[in-house]
């Protein structure tokens, strides 16, 4: 069932649309499933290297509204119960869905981390990042200073799009470290695989437990004929 590449991220099916063939494996896209069993479709990205590996993909700013408005609605339901006071949003893409969130969560604005530096920013409150998405691109993180007193003493959870390799979870962490503050909750769109798991509890044992999302998908492995097998546990 081939896609045109600019079908994807558009519909939502209902629950048990799409599955993997009967060996468990895929071909052109992968049907990512939300909490309530209904689904929509991703691409599959071959990762660079030659590694024979690939991740099915989640651009939130190319997706539909209705897709857009699921993963907001999951996303705050996994949040509700923790009664968050601020959300914040990472950029580019975990812009609009802190937004989103927020909003779903009755609070009146959230606060955005920020990669364009203000003359009145402070270097301390800052941090180099990049992601898997950007390969050499790095980019510094800031945390405007005048957003502290909004998060001193708060239920701070981070809103990204997607977690993968978790750089980009950990420059976050990192910089609202340096603030003082400690997210009650990492939340995602999409957690990509579960390589992020590494990374996230080298810097600190417990920050995975940390972590929710509307949807999951596995790294996927290169089988012949041009189809692709999950790697449930990398």
């Amino acid at each position: 069932m081939p896609i045109a590449p600019h079908e994807f991220w558009q519909e939502i099916f209902p629950p048990h649309s799409f599955s993997a063939d009967a060996k468990g494996q895929y071909r052109d896209f992968f049907p990512a499933t939300l909490p309530d069993g209904r689904q929509f479709l991703l691409p599959i990205r071959v990762l660079p290297g030659g590694s024979g590996r690939a991740v099915a993909s989640l651009i939130v700013n190319q997706a539909s509204f209705a897709v857009e408005d699921a993963l907001a609605e999951a996303m705050t339901a996994t949040l509700r119960p923790l009664s968050p006071d601020v959300v914040v949003g990472v950029p580019t893409l975990g812009l609009p869905l802190a937004n989103a969130v927020a909003r779903r969560l009755g609070h009146a604005r959230m606060v955005a981390l920020g990669t364009s530096r203000k003359f009145w920013y402070d270097e301390r409150l800052s941090e180099p990042m990049s992601s898997i998405t950007s390969p050499g691109h790095e980019r510094t993180l800031f945390l405007d200073p005048r957003m502290l007193p909004l998060l001193d003493g708060r239920r701070v959870v981070l809103v990204d799009d997607v977690i993968s390799t978790g750089r980009s979870t950990l420059a976050a962490v990192r910089l609202l470290e340096k603030a003082r503050i400690r997210p009650v909750a990492l939340c995602y769109a999409m957690a990509q695989t579960v390589r992020w798991r590494t990374s996230l509890a080298e810097h600190e044992r417990h920050l995975p437990d940390l972590v929710r999302a509307a949807v999951t998908t596995p790294l996927l492995a290169a089988g012949t004929d041009d189809v692709w097998l999950p790697l449930s546990d990398e």
